[in-house]
């Protein structure tokens, strides 16, 4: 790691990314292959993960994040032990000695939950070390320091909170910021069990939550207004404004304007809230469209207007824009459910 920059061109999801050079092996290689069999486990273990995460510990009870599938093969909330908890146990009281609010300390645990599964590692890849794999070489610290489960954690928030605009980043954007991963989408699928967790460790007020504490008319009428104010400004892949965005980055704004937080690539908003049939969905409901059928397809997202309406960033060289629904390309593609964020899975 080294000194933050900007994320590289591409960051998102709404077409295939152009590859990323890998810049770390070892431990991050394996975490991609299981994100690679995760996805290659198909549409029926997806859609049951879905379905079954009101009922799994940790997921989508009460969390402050929109309800998402647990990640394959990882530890949820309540299956940590006692040390990974005392050390997520530290980087809240890290954050708390320094002032860092409550969102600060959530992107803190998500990203050590990526970086070493709450473990304070004494190597990996390189000269990387401890819960946030913080080089010696790039300025972070000596081994002994960067394996001080206190120290490291002060170093993440001191970097964190020198970005300007970190409070409103999605948390893999903020993340990825400090980090400079090989995998910057990793970081996502962290958001919930961070959530859950910083909750039970007494930590999580003033952290911006979905569900039944949001008027969801209220809430959806800010989110199209807010996307409304959007229209005729350039689609970039990737992008999530203020002057251009891809389709996932006007929802995940839309919706950051109405006080929920949804992930950033649409295949994971596909799952973040309540899922309902889509002749059912009302306005400021998500609609997804796929090239398979399922939500390991989806590749574009959309604010349903009502009437038959969207509003969308579509594609390079087509302004925001509302739309109707219909043709071969709706027909074909258009996923039969609608997610309705800010409402519980």
């Amino acid at each position: 790691m080294s000194a933050p920059t900007l994320l590289p061109p591409g960051y998102g999801q709404h077409h295939v990314p152009p590859p990323l050079r890998p810049r770390r092996t070892g431990r991050r290689v394996v975490v991609a292959l299981v994100l690679v069999g995760f996805v290659l486990l198909g549409a029926g273990s997806i859609v049951a993960g879905m379905i079954g995460d009101a009922s799994t510990p940790g997921y989508g009870g009460g969390g402050c994040v929109a309800a998402l599938a647990p990640p394959a093969g990882q530890p949820g909330v309540g299956r940590w032990d006692a040390q990974q908890r005392g050390n997520a146990a530290a980087i809240v009281a890290a954050g708390q000695a320094v002032g860092a609010p409550a969102r600060a300390q959530w992107i803190a645990l998500a990203t050590a939950m990526q970086e070493s599964t709450l473990n304070n590692l004494p190597g990996g890849d390189r000269d990387s070390a401890g819960l946030f794999q913080q080089r010696p070489s790039q300025g972070w610290g000596d081994h002994a320091q960067v394996t001080d489960p206190d120290y490291a954690s002060r170093q993440f928030y001191a970097r964190l909170l020198a970005l300007p605009g970190w409070d409103s980043m999605p948390l893999a954007e903020a993340a990825q910021a400090v980090q400079r991963s090989a995998f910057p989408d990793a970081y996502t699928k962290w958001e919930q069990p961070a959530a859950d967790l910083l909750a039970q460790l007494g930590g999580g007020s003033g952290l911006a939550c979905t569900g039944a504490n949001l008027a969801a008319s209220g809430a959806a009428a800010v989110a199209i207004n807010w996307a409304g104010g959007q229209l005729g400004k350039p689609y970039q892949w990737g992008a999530t404004g203020p002057d251009r965005f891809d389709c996932s980055g006007l929802t995940m704004r839309a919706w950051q304007a109405a006080g929920v937080q949804l992930p950033r690539v649409s295949r994971d908003q596909a799952s973040a809230g309540q899922q309902i049939p889509r002749d059912q969905a009302q306005p400021g409901d998500l609609l997804f469209w796929s090239s398979t059928g399922t939500v390991a397809g989806v590749h574009h997202v959309a604010l349903y207007l009502g009437n038959g309406q969207i509003r969308e960033a579509a594609d390079t060289g087509i302004p925001l824009r509302d739309r109707a629904l219909g043709g071969a390309y709706d027909a074909r593609e258009l996923l039969p459910f609608a997610i309705r964020p800010g409402a519980p899975a």
